[in-house]
């Protein structure tokens, strides 16, 4: 199919790019969206069949047209206005799309509302032109199941080099379909390394913001303590964009009213190309052999991360300690609050949809286990088997342990010993303390190795220090400028 599309469009394109473009009237928001649904359907839904998108937007190119319209008449909203946006399927719209978490129970399953920050993302003009596929219920379906995968949405691959290539969880599509240039920006969430781990693999920026920076409500719960949604670009300044986008307090998500007076509404006046100049950074060294000795790791990438840094002025302090790092945490938090919260949420979910409880979900899954069950539902089982109380000594004090251990004898234990500003971690290594902390970390791109596999670096803070990170990471991305689109569509 001979399919000619304006001269403007190209991959890697940036939210400024199109903007100045919008405003020249060299592009319109339809064009736009028409350019990105034909490379999902060329690349993501054949061809190499990346499979990233779970659902399209029916309505996607009406809201397009009706922003340009609105453009015309009265201006832009703002730098989102007719920007596509894709989000992870565990975030509920009201429109035709489903929201699922990637399970064949829930495959019908229509919102009753808008999640708080889609509405958020509504209300800049972005068009909203999918859903992503992810790891099935945010990975606790089995603890057998591959990263990307779900039993509604199939396998999503990752677009640099080979098909098997780790692609990183959960929010898998999310990450893969902004680093494939199926969409300008994404939103995927994290629990634990659910944002890092994916953008680390496929060599695109991703944030974890603080727990209660972005509400939580409407999204699939798997935790009360650590979930937390965050957005993918290709580009630090795009992700600090659709960050400022998304915060906000949220009269349904009691942890968003910490926000007043720590969020921000705009994050670009932290885009310093001079930013780590001066700024103290701790670097965790001190690696596993384990970890050094898996595919993940480059100590020559890592090295010459640090090294970067140190050239761009900023202070060095290697091999800092942080106390509990390596401390055999205790799952209790996650294994309580995912019963409760999960059971809770399918229990306010329309008659009409086959399962209303953790329970239901398992004995349906095994209805059609041929089609649900390809890695099985251990996880689900196990806490199929657990109280449904929040009042039991297990979790009450490994929520105590987590946030002690995590923050004063964690990451702000190092913070304050050392004077730092941030710790950089390799990978994404220290999501699990940052999670357990609720604390932000960005993941951003620091090179490939000799395979071609992306590496990564991550940036990590104490709570509401998005605003350092985004300066430290932005330095030091326009340092290296690095990423490089895949070429399987080449």
């Amino acid at each position: 199919m001979d399919i000619r599309f304006n001269s403007f469009l190209k991959e890697e394109l940036t939210i400024n790019d199109i903007q100045e473009a919008m405003s020249e009237e060299a592009i319109t928001s339809k064009e736009l969206v028409m350019y990105y649904l034909y490379r999902i359907a060329k690349y993501d839904q054949s061809g190499p069949t990346i499979n990233s998108m779970i659902e399209i937007n029916s309505e996607a190119i009406f809201i397009a047209e009706a922003l340009d319209n609105e453009r015309k008449r009265k201006g832009a909203r703002g730098p989102l206005h007719g920007i596509p946006v894709v989000i992870k399927d565990n975030i509920e719209t009201k429109d035709s799309m489903h929201t699922s978490a990637g399970t064949i129970a829930l495959e019908n399953h229509l919102a009753r509302q808008d999640a708080f920050l889609v509405k958020k993302l509504r209300e800049a003009g972005a068009v909203i032109l999918g859903k992503t596929n992810m790891t099935e219920l945010a990975n606790a379906m089995s603890s057998e199941m591959w990263a990307g995968y779900s039993s509604r949405g199939g396998q999503t691959l990752n677009p640099y080099g080979d098909p098997k290539l780790f692609v990183g969880g959960s929010s898998s599509g999310s990450a893969v379909a902004v680093a494939s240039n199926f969409s300008v920006l994404s939103v995927g969430t994290e629990t634990d390394a659910s944002i890092l781990s994916p953008a680390i693999q496929n060599s695109v920026v991703g944030i974890k913001p603080t727990v209660g920076l972005i509400s939580r409500s409407g999204i699939m719960p798997f935790t009360y303590s650590q979930d937390t949604a965050g957005p993918f670009a290709r580009t630090v300044t795009d992700a600090a964009i659709l960050l400022g986008t998304l915060t906000g307090t949220d009269e349904n998500d009691i942890a968003t009213y910490k926000n007043e007076g720590n969020s921000q509404q705009d994050y670009t006046g932290c885009l310093d190309s001079k930013g780590l100049f001066g700024a103290r950074i701790g670097i965790f060294n001190n690696i596993s052999e384990e970890y050094k000795e898996s595919e993940e790791y480059d100590e020559r990438l890592f090295n010459n991360s640090i090294q970067l840094m140190i050239e761009q002025g900023a202070e060095i302090i290697e091999n800092i300690e942080i106390p509990s790092f390596y401390r055999e945490w205790n799952w209790g938090v996650s294994m309580y609050e995912l019963k409760h919260s999960l059971n809770n949420y399918l229990a306010k979910l329309p008659a009409y949809i086959p399962v209303h409880s953790i329970s239901e979900l398992i004995q349906f899954n095994k209805s059609i286990k041929e089609q649900a069950l390809k890695y099985g539902q251990d996880k689900l089982v196990q806490r199929e088997d657990i109280s449904n109380t929040l009042r039991n000594p297990e979790y009450l004090l490994s929520k105590i342990e987590d946030i002690y251990f995590s923050q004063e004898q964690g990451i702000d234990h190092a913070l304050k010993k050392y004077e730092l500003d941030a710790i950089v971690f390799p990978s994404y290594i220290g999501s699990t303390i940052s999670a357990k902390a609720g604390y932000p970390s960005i993941a951003i791109p620091a090179g490939y190795m000799e395979s071609g596999r992306p590496f990564g670096i991550t940036f990590a803070g104490t709570a509401f220090s998005e605003d350092v990170l985004i300066k430290l990471a932005f330095a030091f991305e326009q340092a290296t400028k690095c990423r490089k689109p895949p070429e399987f569509y080449k």
